[in-house]
């Protein structure tokens, strides 16, 4: 990198840029499993984050000469710990990872089950996959790195994943979900009700069918994916197909539900979204159709309105710069009716609901309102 860049980066007009420049993770060679001899040395090629997770993908070299690619993933196991917890136990010194990956190549997609160990000096658990565990003729592993090696190893090899591993740079994404150990540590005894961290039951919208609230459009995932493409372009967000949902957030009774009460979104960018992230999507709301006012748990939800003109309803006392207007009673979905505030809203203005705050909008005029969402897990 050009030194020039670090001038920059500390200028102080520059500051809070420093999370645009700052890098995915800062990986210190200790940290790598075969980093413990010097024989050893990395390249990573790209990393992506998920929640509690990172996937580092590269090569390994010995001894100055390519041995392998490498495919590193690390957990730190909030979710998971929360799961087993509530059902009265804790994680031991391993978890279990079902990895599915998705190569350039789609003869080569493959899945297998890898074991991740706890690693002190990452605080997770770890395990790096590599398409060969072979030393190049005529020389020998370290005797340091060796018997981190092999099947269930903080460095194994999946005989599934291996041709997939080989072109390390054509590793386009993976699925992953993780799970607590079938059995107990040091007893061995069986668990039941293994838990699983599944991205909780994820799934995703696609337009399949037009019918509004379709169960066909909602495609279930059960696993967290890690995207390495590095750009989406869309030229047009218009020409995205949408989704389209009747009575939306809104329980059977609610006065502004009906057969007419229909919107549309346009999930532009959903599962490709790295760390908490959940969707982007645009929303499409026709002149005197409502979208149900509801309440985040654990969740925040950003509007920003395109165009069109309407009302927008938030918790009586979400806001406080909000004391002046209008209070309403809504039906809050899942929870009924509850005094919230009425706030006009048009081009430019944006509604913003952290976890256990309500929000909900409705079209006026005589043109669709528009607006943007954007939801993530904090």
């Amino acid at each position: 990198m050009d030194p020039a860049f670090d001038d920059i980066f500390t200028q102080p007009e520059n500051e809070i840029f420093r999370v645009v420049f700052f890098p995915d993770r800062i990986y210190h060679s200790r940290y790598l499993h075969a980093s413990r001899s010097t024989r050893y040395r990395y390249d990573v090629d790209e990393v992506r984050n998920g929640p509690d997770i990172t996937a580092m993908k590269g090569s390994v070299y010995l001894d100055g000469t390519r041995l392998s690619s490498v495919l590193r993933l690390e957990y730190r196991a909030g979710r998971l710990t929360e799961l087993v917890r509530e059902r009265g136990r804790r994680l031991g010194p391993s978890v279990n990872a079902w990895v599915r990956l998705l190569p350039a190549d789609t003869g080569l997609t493959a899945d297998a089950t890898v074991t991740l160990r706890y690693d002190k000096a990452v605080d997770a658990y770890a395990v790096e996959m590599w398409d060969t565990l072979e030393p190049p003729e005529h020389t020998h592993h370290d005797y340091r790195v060796l018997p981190l090696m092999g099947a269930n190893a903080p460095i194994t090899r999946p005989p599934s994943l291996a041709p997939a591993l080989v072109d390390i740079k054509a590793l386009r994404r993976l699925e992953v979900a993780f799970s607590e150990v079938s059995l107990t540590t040091p007893t061995g005894h069986p668990v039941p009700d293994v838990q699983w961290d599944n991205n909780f039951l994820r799934s995703h919208q696609e337009p399949r069918d037009p019918s509004p609230s379709s169960g066909q459009n909602t495609v279930r995932d059960l696993n967290y994916l890690l995207d390495y493409q590095r750009a989406w372009f869309i030229p047009d967000s218009a020409q995205v197909p949408p989704v389209r949902y009747r009575n939306a957030m809104m329980d059977p009774g609610n006065p502004d539900a009906g057969d007419g009460n229909v919107l549309d979104m346009r999930w532009l960018v959903q599962r490709e979204l790295g760390g908490d992230l959940v969707f982007f999507h645009e929303v499409t709301i026709p002149p005197g159709v409502v979208e149900g006012t509801h309440r985040h748990i654990g969740s925040e939800e950003l509007y920003y309105v395109v165009s069109g003109r309407g009302r927008a309803y938030l918790g009586v006392d979400d806001d406080p710069a909000a004391a002046g207007q209008p209070i309403v009673e809504r039906q809050v979905y899942g929870i009924g009716p509850k005094q919230c505030r009425e706030v006009a809203v048009g081009p430019g203005s944006t509604l913003f609901t952290k976890s256990g705050g309500i929000h909900g909008i409705r079209a006026d005029g005589d043109e669709p309102l528009k607006f943007v969402a954007f939801l993530y897990q904090p």
